[in-house]
């Protein structure tokens, strides 16, 4: 039985099952044999301050669920409708696809796909928000010219 193998780097933290752990001086690797164990590694964790965007939110909520901090039926309510709007707000958007993709792992109960899957998305978000905020900003000054 293999099970999920995690490759750790030196001084890397991981929350497993609630607890943080830190692996010590040396890269490791360690095969997790326990179905359904709440994994997290810290370096992918958005902190709650950080989910200050559309995607951050619905991807903190994947990852709430991922390390077991939340009541799994309200989680999967949340990230459906979640992704639902996403969905809408992207539609025609290649970007889109990450959307498909975390809607099917949501329907497997499957929420570190979810996160894998719209953390994908992140960048593009980024983009897109970089681009209306300069749009808005040239609109300002624009309606501000004599």
């Amino acid at each position: 039985m293999a099970g999920l193998i995690l490759k750790l780097r030196a001084h890397e933290q991981i929350l497993v099952n609630g607890v943080v752990m830190q692996n010590g001086e040396r890269n490791a690797r360690l095969i997790v044999k326990t179905p359904d164990a709440k994994i997290l590694r810290l370096r992918d964790a958005i902190a709650p301050g950080e989910a200050n965007t559309p995607v951050k939110r619905v991807c903190y909520i994947a990852q709430l669920a991922v390390a077991g901090e939340t009541d799994i039926a309200e989680a999967s309510a949340q990230l459906g409708r979640g992704i639902a709007q996403l969905r809408d707000a992207l539609q025609g958007h290649p970007g889109a696809a990450c959307l498909t993709e975390a809607a099917a792992a949501l329907e497997e109960d499957n929420f570190y796909g979810v996160m894998r899957s719209l953390r994908r998305l992140l960048p593009l978000e980024e983009k897109l928000l970089a681009a209306h905020r300069g749009g808005a900003a040239a609109s300002r000054q624009a309606g501000s010219a004599p």
